[in-house]
């Protein structure tokens, strides 16, 4: 199954939580259904990328990185390349690439998805972003990469001002989705 094939198939099944979401999830997918780049950066006037809400093990922090074309504090996130076969796979090897955490569980998802504009194509083009969060291993250690200002740990209810309502509503699905999964069951 190729990526763009994937795309449509995780966006079809997804139940979006809120009406502005839901509207954006068709949006997502008649976009899919208009460009067969759709999943590549090239494509105008927007494409579909993949971002992860990196949690600490107990899920009560979310990894943060200073963004260095925004200038706020975002979760890890980026385009899809054509060696990733699904958007969990881009979502997770984003992830990896701009924490430098190995061992990154995936959550189910996704948990939401945004749209904004970004610099890909001047004056600008469109992210339509597909969401999700991984839990790090217990004492994992970020580094900062090229594609980052700073790394840092801020505890999921206390996502600093230079950040965004996306952001923050990310963390909090990561954190309650962590808290479901690790209820017993019975």
């Amino acid at each position: 199954m190729s990526l763009h094939h994937d795309a449509q198939a995780v966006l079809s099944a997804w139940t979006a939580p809120t009406p502005e979401e839901e509207a954006l999830r068709a949006e997502f997918l008649g976009h899919l259904r208009s460009h067969d780049d759709a999943m590549l950066r090239e494509c105008v006037p927007g494409h579909l990328t993949a971002t992860t809400a990196v949690l600490s093990h107990d899920g009560s922090q979310v990894l943060l990185t200073l963004h260095p074309k925004a200038k706020m504090w975002l979760p890890m996130g980026g385009h899809c390349e054509l060696s990733d076969r699904s958007l969990a796979d881009a979502a997770l090897r984003e992830a990896w690439e701009e924490s430098g955490i190995s061992g990154l569980e995936l959550l189910p998802g996704p948990l939401a998805v945004d749209k904004h504009v970004v610099w890909c194509h001047p004056p600008h083009s469109y992210h339509l972003d597909v969401e999700y969060a991984a839990v790090a291993p217990p004492g994992a250690e970020a580094v900062i990469s090229e594609e980052s200002l700073d790394l840092r740990w801020f505890p999921v209810g206390e996502i600093p001002e230079l950040s965004d309502a996306a952001t923050r509503r990310l963390a909090a699905r990561g954190q309650a989705a962590l808290t479901l999964r690790s209820r017993p069951v019975g």
